[in-house]
């Protein structure tokens, strides 16, 4: 249940559709979603990282997509053909999944790896240029070529 009404802000703002959408969908059944289990880390100053627990899964089960400021993270796993596996306890979960994680501006994905059963995808902001700070030379202005002007007073 959502207690807070964005109605007056949908209306005095303009761009900040994406903002006030993460903020409705909050409380939303998608994000209670509890498996597989993750972290994120901060690497460095601009960069991240994402660790997946994906035990059993191979990395041709696994695939990555990141498609408007969306990173989505899906795991199938192929069961085996031919006899039937009779557990007599299944602790290791094997069942798909579909994990999404939203990326802020400027965010790309370098790279992912699996190493023992963990999931680790690399990100990086990248600032543009025009938004990094730039210094601007001041110029002093030459005051001795200044004429003086006089006037006749009568």
């Amino acid at each position: 249940m959502r207690n807070v009404d964005f109605a007056p802000l949908y209306r005095s703002t303009v761009g900040f559709d994406r903002l006030f959408s993460m903020l409705d969908n909050i409380g939303s059944v998608e994000n209670t979603q509890s498996y597989p289990p993750y972290n994120i880390e901060r690497t460095g100053e601009n960069a991240y990282r994402i660790t997946m627990a994906v035990a059993g899964f191979d990395g041709s089960e696994l695939s990555l997509e990141s498609r408007e400021n969306v990173l989505t993270v899906t795991g199938e796993r192929q069961e085996p053909e031919g006899e039937a596996t009779r557990f007599l306890h299944r602790g290791i979960a094997g069942r798909a999944f579909e994990r999404r994680f939203q990326l802020a501006e400027h965010v790309e994905v370098k790279g992912a790896t699996l190493k023992n059963g963990l999931l680790h995808i690399d990100l990086e902001r990248i600032i543009p240029e025009a938004m990094k700070p730039r210094r601007i030379d001041i110029a002093v202005a030459d005051n001795g070529n200044a004429k003086a002007l006089e006037a006749d007073v009568a």
